[in-house]
């Protein structure tokens, strides 16, 4: 029978982030579901990929079990209501569709910022898990090697991941080329609003980098430290923490600048000082550039820089879809072999089985020689036999006319019939 691969997936196109929130799953999370997954239903292969733009579940198996798995993550998650988002998932049963998804997802086409390079880090990741649970058998191997090597295609063909598209990954871009060669910059992180928020968690991006936030909600910035590991200022002592600073963000929302020309003049600067505007309003004062050593990039001069990367991305878009369809192609080829091969594999144990049988039946008085010159003829006669059986099953693949080839061969042949001991 066909593998019926199947996903469902909750996203940024589906759900407000209230939602996604609510759903969203971590590690001991994914292994505790994978396990169940495992245990009830059996199942061989399954991936959860859950971020902070989507929660989605691939897995083969004859049935839809898109219900069943939303029950599970609610149970994980402590939601005796979770049948009511059921709407907000979008169900993948047509093998076809559901590997398309993988795909476009994995490349970043489905991203809030079109080729998101951090999406395929985290597919690999999620099938990291999978695997280390024993949950991807040789079609999920196969189907996520082809994956990552259609991801170096683009890579290598087009400028689908070039350039830093979305506006908090510019400012890290900036960031990393400005502070290259100092030794552990000093990067102070003003504001966790929403844009705050995203450029604190791509902060992951400069390893090197001693990060500090502080936020006028200081329970907002000690979650979003405690998940990334920062260090929190309270927002009373500011100040201090913007004189350490070799690199000072701001994104926070005021009337009227936050950090003036009069305040960065009192700071002893000993080599440089970067300030990144992310406030609109903005909340630094253009002025600060007149002062020895600091350097001032607002949202606009970044933006700019995003949007040009994106347009590229964009206009990439159709040649990424173009090596998506034919490596999926290449995909489905393979699938198809994979179909057949189990009823091969039979075909060829049942012939081998009645060749045994008689030569222990004709051959028990032969003489070494005379048993060896049989066994080269029989076996030449088993190849000959198998050889057009075995041609038609891969035409039949061609032609998506497996199944029935498979069902007229293993009738033909008996292959479905219990072999009983006498």
């Amino acid at each position: 029978m066909q593998i019926k691969f199947r996903a469902l997936s909750l996203s940024h196109k589906t759900a407000p982030v209230q939602i996604r929130e609510l759903i969203a799953l971590d590690d001991q999370a994914i292994h505790s579901i994978l396990i169940k997954l495992k245990e009830f239903f059996s199942l061989g292969d399954a991936l959860i990929l859950s971020t902070c733009n989507r929660t989605e579940v691939y897995y083969s198996h004859d049935l839809d079990l898109s219900t069943e798995i939303i029950k599970l993550i609610g149970l994980e998650k402590g939601m005796t209501d979770v049948v009511d988002y059921f709407d907000y998932f979008e169900i993948f049963n047509d093998d076809k569709s559901a590997i398309n998804h993988l795909f476009r997802v994995s490349m970043g086409l489905e991203a809030q910022v079109v080729g998101d390079i951090q999406i395929s880090n985290q597919v690999k990741r999620a099938y990291q898990a999978a695997a280390d649970l024993d949950m991807a058998g040789p079609f999920l191997h196969r189907l996520m090697h082809t994956v990552f090597f259609t991801n170096k295609r683009i890579v290598q063909e087009t400028s689908f991941r070039d350039g830093a598209a979305s506006l908090s990954y510019a400012a890290i871009e900036l960031i990393e080329s400005l502070t290259s060669n100092t030794y552990q910059p000093r990067v102070l992180l003003i504001g966790v609003g929403e844009i705050g928020e995203d450029v604190a968690k791509n902060m992951v991006y400069l390893p090197d980098a001693k990060v500090k936030i502080t936020n006028r909600t200081q329970s907002k910035a000690e979650a979003i430290a405690a998940e990334l590991g920062f260090e929190v200022v309270p927002f009373d002592d500011c100040l201090d923490a913007m004189k350490e600073a070799d690199v000072i963000v701001s994104s926070i929302q005021r009337s009227e600048p936050f950090i003036t020309k009069k305040l960065i003049s009192d700071f002893e600067i000993q080599s440089y000082k970067l300030l990144v505007d992310l406030s609109v309003p903005r909340s630094i004062e253009t002025t600060v550039e007149d002062i020895p050593g600091v350097i001032l990039y607002n949202v606009d001069n970044i933006r700019s820089k995003a949007t040009e990367a994106l347009d590229k991305r964009l206009a990439a878009i159709p040649r990424v879809e173009e090596i998506i369809e034919e490596t999926i192609e290449e995909f489905s080829g393979w699938k198809k072999e994979m179909l057949v091969s189990p009823t091969i594999n039979k075909l060829k144990q049942s012939l081998e089985q009645i060749r045994q049988e008689e030569l222990a039946r004709f051959m028990k008085n032969a003489s070494e020689e005379e048993f060896a010159v049989i066994d080269k003829i029989t076996k030449s006669m088993m190849q000959k036999v198998l050889k057009v059986p075995v041609v038609q099953l891969r035409a039949a693949c061609k032609r998506d006319e497996a199944e029935e080839m498979i069902e007229f061969i293993s009738d033909l042949f008996d292959l479905n019939q219990e072999k009983t001991e006498n």
